[in-house]
């Protein structure tokens, strides 16, 4: 609505999502709500380790050590998303989601998920999903968009009730209510995370 946008616009903070294993289904998600455009900077879908490296400033070290599917390398992608964008938070996926690559250590529905605003720390958190390949990736954009519930995050409980509600695919009314609904507390978030020192 045009009262959502109002506030996240006066709040100043812009999204960028940088995605492997959903390829794009995170920004399809939060571009579904009318005038996203006010708050939504840019999306990239970066599957390759080439990709990582181009448009996102993934060390290759970091890729040939710990993997594409792993903290370090989602932390240096949420962090190279703000780099290489306008915005002011950004969130970033890689993962497996099969139905192959999957590995003892790094199973069928390991997904790395990150958070960072411009100026914090990064966050990352390790998930495992069941279900077939299009379950990981729903349940992955869930995971995205909900956020690690620190009042630092604009995404913080946005989709709140999207997995059990919404398991056929995003409702875009639903989306633009919980916004307008968790809006309100952005001001006082933003403010209050700035003294704060986050471990990523």
């Amino acid at each position: 609505s045009q009262a959502t946008g109002a506030r996240l616009l006066a709040s100043r903070q812009m999204l960028v999502t940088a995605e492997s294993c959903t390829g794009g289904w995170i920004a399809k998600a939060v571009t579904d709500v009318a005038g996203s455009s006010a708050w939504f900077d840019c999306g990239m879908a970066v599957y390759s380790y080439e990709a990582k490296q181009a448009m996102l400033g993934v060390n290759p070290h970091t890729l040939e050590m710990h993997g594409a599917v792993s903290r370090e390398t989602v932390v240096e992608m949420v962090s190279g998303a703000l780099v290489h964008s306008g915005a002011t938070i950004a969130v970033a996926v890689t993962g497996i989601a099969g139905p192959g690559g999957g590995t003892e250590d790094k199973p069928v529905g390991t997904v790395w998920v990150a958070w960072k605003r411009r100026g914090g720390y990064p966050r990352a958190e390790v998930f495992h999903f069941e279900g077939d390949r299009d379950a990981v990736r729903r349940q992955t954009v869930a995971a995205a968009l909900r956020g690690r519930r620190t009042p630092a995050e604009l995404l913080g409980g946005l989709l709140d009730e999207f997995a059990p509600r919404h398991r056929g695919g995003v409702d875009r009314h639903f989306v633009g209510a919980v916004i307008q609904e968790r809006a309100d507390v952005v001001h006082g978030a933003d403010a209050a995370a700035d003294g704060e020192r986050h471990e990523a």
